[in-house]
Formats: structure tokens, sequence, C-alpha cells
């Protein structure tokens, strides 16, 4: 029990310190004092953001976008990379097709629906129902409810969240949560899931290698102008988890919570995530 307390208390330390962003970025990007909010500040290139460590096997990064941006074509692109951002001279100005085609990197463009890579004779696996409280991926184990974006507290805000729930808002939408983790197979390689709102996309690259650290890839482009770093935890919820739980079953709505006699930063977690 108390080998199995360390590797859970290491895993959340590491994704911890993975939940933001690296300083390597693109030259048109923001980030905020905890480098967990990028900004396109202006054109609709050079959006390109990367985790700030490299990923642990099943350890997803998760964004959310935070706004838009009208008047560009296209959208979120999201994907893994086996080149350490220090070690890159230049920041490539677009993920596809410029990091791509460095090499040992896999990015894909989010769009309204994501085709999955299958094999000859392999079938769509069943996916998890949507009210189940974890999302399994190979032997991945998730909790579902950090990947579903919510809106924003104000009128109607309880229906955005029931078409959040049922994944029927599209995935470039404010508020929309997309991740991407990989997966170890037997043969020794990997395989890139994206997760978006929840639901697992399926495989989105097959044999990624594993002999090097895999990085997560963020290009804020085009008519996305700003996500944030969502944190996951695995293993034990925080004290602030709880405390928000608990809170949010003793309320009608989560306006509610602004008549709270609580501390701001925890009536804001409770309201937005």
């Amino acid at each position: 029990r108390g080998r199995l307390k360390i590797a859970v208390a290491a895993m959340a330390a590491r994704c911890r310190l993975a939940a933001r962003f690296h300083h390597v970025h693109g030259t048109n990007v923001r980030l905020d004092a905890s480098r967990t909010l990028a900004t396109r500040v202006e054109s609709f290139a050079n959006g390109l953001c990367f985790s700030q460590e490299p990923l642990a096997p099943g350890q997803i990064f998760l964004v959310e976008i935070e706004e838009k941006e009208l008047g560009w074509c296209g959208h979120l692109r999201v994907g893994l990379t086996a080149h350490d951002p220090q070690s890159l001279e230049v920041v490539p100005e677009y993920s596809l097709p410029d990091l791509v085609n460095m090499g040992d990197t896999w990015v894909f463009a989010i769009t309204r629906s994501h085709n999955r890579v299958t094999v000859d004779g392999e079938e769509a696996r069943a996916r998890s129902p949507a009210w189940e409280p974890f999302l399994l991926i190979e032997r991945v184990r998730i909790p579902r409810d950090t990947l579903v974006g919510r809106s924003r507290p104000g009128r109607y805000s309880h229906i955005l969240d029931d078409l959040y729930k049922a994944n029927v808002l599209p995935a470039t939408a404010r508020r929309s949560r997309i991740g991407v983790l990989y997966a170890l197979q037997p043969d020794g390689t990997a395989d890139m899931h994206i997760v978006i709102n929840g639901e697992d996309m399926g495989p989105s690259a097959r044999h990624l290698p594993t002999t090097r650290p895999l990085y997560a890839v963020v290009d804020v482009f085009a008519s996305t102008k700003s996500v944030r770093v969502i944190p996951v935890e695995y293993g034990f919820p925080s004290l602030q988890t709880l405390c928000r739980l608990v809170i949010q079953k003793h309320i009608v709505h989560r306006l509610a919570i602004d008549g709270l006699d609580l501390p701001p930063p925890l009536k804001s977690f409770c309201q937005h995530k």
C-alpha cells in the first residue's frame, strides 16, 4: 500500500508539472504568468505551443478553448512530437506541415469530426457511454468529469452543459476540451489518441516510437484565439476537488455559488471547472 501511495503521488506531481505550456513557443503566442493560458496575439499562425514536460504513457494533456477569433479559416491542432522544444533552433510557423515535416511528429486538425486509423479487418470499438464516470482507453482510466467542457455561469448555462455532456456542440466551440495522450502497445510502440469533450476519437496515429520522450503539441491556429491547460487528476482527488463536489451537490444551480460565503478562487473553481 505504501508503494502504491508513493507511485500515485509521483504521478500526480508529474501531471501537475506537465499541465502547463513550455516556455518555448511560437512568436505570436503570449503565455500568462502561470503558463497555463496561451493566446495568439496577432495574425493566424506562429501559435505553436508544447507541454512543459514529456508525457508519461496514458497521461493526457488537456486544453480548453477559451476564446475564438472570427475571420479565419481553420481551427485548433493537437498532437505529439518527439522533438524537445528546447532543442528547436526556430519554432516552426505551423504544426501542419512544418513541424510534421521534421519527422517524429503526429498532429491533426480538430474539426467537427475526427477520423480514426484502423487496420484491415478491424471494426470500430464500442465507445463507453457518456454517463460512465471514467473514460477507458486501452488500460488507461481517466475521470470523465474533467474531460467535458462547461459553459460559463449565466442564463441557460445548464442547457449548454447538457449539450456538452451529450457531445452535441462542435469540437471547435468555446469551452470545448481537447486532449491528447498515447497508449502503449504489446509490440513496444504506442497509439496516439485524441479525446474531445470526454469522447475518445480512437487511434489517430499508430506505431509511435517510445524510445524518445513525447511532448504534447498544441497549435493555437486561425479561428482558435486562446486555450487554457486543464489539469487532470489521477489517483486520489485533491481537497479542492472534494470541496467542489460537496458544494455542487447542495446547490440548485452554479449561479447560486455567487451568494455563498467562500473565497473568490474557490467560487471560480466551483463555477468554471
